[in-house]
This record gives structure tokens, sequence and C-alpha cells, in this order.
């Protein structure tokens, strides 16, 4: 092997252009990589595409070309790159295998950010826990309770289990069951429930309202009242109505019955009495 003076020299100035080359390709690689996901994710954002997909794929976007990036710089330094990718594969599918869950949170997040069975601001129940949709990942997705606690569920949970959005609709339905003495008028108690829907500016009149008999319980006669309201007024309603109907109840001296048992007493006889 030839180490004399020139050969050294040439050999370290052909690797320094090469060195320089690869440290530019990057540079300039990584810059327009910036770029390019830039612009593409304003295209998006001009589209009016859901803002958590638009960080998704922008950031896919960025990481796919700076890769492509990398193994141009070192092709440029005389690495075979295929060796490279092979390397990268088997440490890939090494940790791939060590952060399976974590890899489940992953593909879950991206199903939940392509197919959108909810958006930031609505409130669900998912994963086994109910809360405003504050924020989604790629790894978990953060809800606040109504008591504003903060819960982070893992994406594998909420794809794996049922998905309830309560504020998906414009409207809802309320659903009120109101028990009535065996001994009181079924008719009046309607009147009352009718009078209270009538007095609640709130209820929507399309669908209209039902009141009817639902069942005749063990100690009650079981009365629906199901008018439907905006999604953002259910609560205020609900409360409101299960306010008015019991002060409309107990002023026409109609009575709600709470569950009891007749207790029926034997004396049992001892002999010789």
């Amino acid at each position: 092997m030839d180490l004399s003076p020139q050969t050294l020299w040439f050999w370290i100035s052909t690797f320094s252009i090469k060195l320089v080359t690869a440290i530019l390709i990057f540079l300039v690689g990584k810059w327009l990589a910036r770029r390019l996901t830039d612009l593409f994710a304003a295209v998006l954002e001009r589209h009016k595409t859901e803002i958590t997909l638009v960080n998704f794929l922008r950031n896919i976007a960025y990481y796919a070309l700076l890769i492509a990036v990398v193994i141009a710089a070192l092709g440029q330094l005389g690495i075979n790159t295929t060796s490279f990718l092979t390397v990268v594969g088997a440490a890939g599918l090494a940790i791939g295998l060590a952060l399976k869950d974590s890899l489940g949170n992953f593909s879950a997040g991206v199903l939940l950010i392509l197919f959108r069975p909810f958006k930031v601001g609505d409130f669900v129940t998912a994963g086994g826990v109910s809360g405003t949709v504050e924020q989604i990942s790629i790894f978990n997705t953060e809800l606040a309770t109504p008591d504003n606690q903060q819960v982070l569920v893992p994406n594998s949970s909420i794809m794996g289990n049922v998905i309830t959005n309560v504020t998906a609709k414009p409207t809802r339905r309320i659903d009120l069951t109101i028990g009535i003495s065996y001994g009181d008028d079924m008719g009046r108690a309607k009147e009352v429930l009718a009078r209270v829907l009538q007095e609640e500016s709130r209820l929507l009149s399309e669908p209209a309202a039902s009141i009817a008999v639902a069942e005749l319980g063990a100690s009650s006669v079981n009365l629906v009242v199901r008018p439907w309201v905006r999604t953002a007024d259910y609560w205020d309603v609900r409360f409101a109505l299960t306010e008015k109907i019991k002060a409309g109840f107990d002023k026409e001296g109609i009575s709600i019955p709470f569950p009891q048992q007749d207790v029926h007493l034997f004396m049992e006889k001892q002999p010789g009495q």
C-alpha cells in the first residue's frame, strides 16, 4: 500500500471534497425538506384539512425526505447505502419488537387521525373515560373530565373499544322516567308534564316531544318524557325539567313513590297455647 505524502494528500483532499459535498447535500436537503413539507402543510390547511392530520402528515413527509437526504449524503461519502439500509432495517425490527405496545398506540393514532371519529372540542366516552377532547397525538389522546381532570388515554385502548361521541350531532333527546303512584290520575300527571314542557323555551318543536306510559312498575306507574334540545343545552335543560316536574307534581298533589315492600308477620302458636 502506497503511503507516500503525495498519495495521502490526494486521499485527504479527495475525501475532504466528498465530506464537504456530503455536508452540503445534507444541509441543503434538510432545508429543502423543511420548505417542501411547510408548503405541503399550507396546501392542506388551505383546503381546510383537520389541523391534527396536517401536523401528522407534515411530520411523516419531513422525516421521509430527511431519510432520503441522509442516504444521498452517505452515498456521496462512498458508503454502501444498501448495507446501511439493511442494518437500519434490522435495528428497526428489533426496536419494533421492543416497542410493540407503543407501535400499537402509534398505528391506532394514525387511524384516529385518518378516520376522525371525533375532533378536538368533542365530548366523548372512549377507552372507558368520558371527557372533552383537548389533543389527539400519535400515541395518546388527552381528555379533560367534567371536573377538570386531565386524562391521557392510550390510542390503542380507544380504537379497541366502543367510542361514543356525545357532541357529534347538533341535537339530542332528553330521556326522563317519572314514576307516579297507582292511586294518582295519569291524565292529570300527563297534563302537568305537558305544561312543564310548554313553559321551557329551549326545547325544540321538531322533533316533537313525547309523553307516554312506559311500564307498570312494582310500586309506580312509570311515565317517559322525551323532548329534544340543542346538544349545547342538554344538561341545563335536563336539570331544569327535573326540578320543574317535581315542583309541578307537588303543586297538583301527585306523588312520586319510592320503592317499598309489604311485610306480613305471622304469629306461630307454641304447643299448649
